[in-house]
């Protein structure tokens, strides 16, 4: 069903990422900047979109710039974020202030936050700047492990939603690594996936053996873990470095991205390499994607030209699996 698109702005506040609630429908937080992150306080919106519009429910400040955050994913009110300090916080939105737990162990900007999904498990991962990963549990008061082998850059690390304490992690050095959190000293697979920096990736939500990366060269690449050697797919389009790549909850081979060329482009890698459809909605770079997993065919996305957009593409409308609304 469509639903007419609905913004959010946050003037002077950059938009770097953005999440839908995975327990409520219309809620979702964005994480953003001052000054497109280079200096400044860090702002963490949390925002339900009605038919009237888009609501500010609460609005939490932090001493320097938020890059990634994630909802929790065994309390509906907390929210993870990673900020331009090397630190990460725990802000729980039914208090006015926060956040309620702070820690800082990473030595520069911490770039990527994820919390895990499989079952019995509560933990989350760091991906930094200063080249290494950190395992945490939030119920303790230090990290629990330190991943290192990247050499440049950890952009973001991913836990698999079907491997327990399995995660994947891009970097700078052009390189995907998959790693054990039971063996913290070596990544258990180190893939060569592209000839240039690798800055995100998500797991397909039907396939455990199959990874989405995006890189600077503007092309997404689909990986088959059990054979890595060359990607399984290859699609081009975008005409700068992308940003962030999401795969559909709804349909396996149904995904979305966005770019610094300020576009968002959706795709069905079953169908063709190339866009199903491209959506110009943003004056600036568009940094934060991500799809609702209760609404098929919704997507949300943030940019530096400080707004926030909830919105259905026709492509995804059309894709949507069999008895979808």
């Amino acid at each position: 069903m469509f639903r007419p698109p609905v913004a959010f702005r946050s003037p002077g506040r950059q938009g770097y990422a953005v999440q839908f609630s995975p327990y409520l429908p219309q809620r979702l937080a964005v994480a953003a900047s001052q000054h497109f992150g280079i200096a400044g306080k860090g702002s963490l919106f949390v925002i339900d979109v009605l038919p009237a519009g888009a609501v500010l429910l609460n609005s939490y400040e932090w001493s320097e710039g938020l890059f990634d955050l994630a909802w929790s994913e065994s309390n509906k009110n907390v929210i993870l974020c990673g900020s331009g300090d090397g630190s990460i916080q725990i802000w729980d939105t039914t208090q006015a202030q926060g956040p309620v737990k702070a820690f800082k162990e990473h030595t520069k900007e911490v770039n990527g936050v994820d919390w895990s999904q499989t079952r019995d498990e509560n933990l989350v991962v760091s991906a930094s700047w200063d080249k290494t990963i950190k395992l945490w549990d939030p119920n303790h008061h230090q990290s629990i492990a330190t991943f290192n082998g990247h050499q440049h850059i950890v952009y973001s690390a991913k836990w698999s939603p079907y491997v327990p304490g399995c995660f994947a992690s891009v970097s700078g050095d052009h390189t995907v690594r998959l790693w054990d959190v039971r063996k913290p000293d070596a990544a258990r697979m180190v893939i060569p996936a592209a000839n240039c920096e690798i800055i995100t990736c998500d797991w397909c939500k039907y396939d455990q053996n199959l990874l989405l990366i995006g890189s600077v060269d503007s092309k997404i690449r689909g990986l088959d873990l059990r054979n890595p050697k060359a990607p399984l797919f290859q699609l081009g389009g975008h005409t700068h470095a992308i940003r962030r790549v999401k795969c559909s909850p709804h349909k396996k081979t149904v995904l979305a991205s966005c770019s610094y060329d300020f576009t968002v482009r959706t795709w069905d890698f079953a169908q063709q390499t190339t866009p199903l459809e491209t959506i110009e909605h943003h004056t600036e770079f568009v940094c934060g994607l991500d799809f609702n997993l209760h609404i098929p065919g919704q997507l949300a996305d943030c940019g530096w030209d400080d707004r926030t957009v909830v919105f259905s593409p026709k492509s995804l409308l059309e894709n949507q699996p069999t008895g979808a609304t």
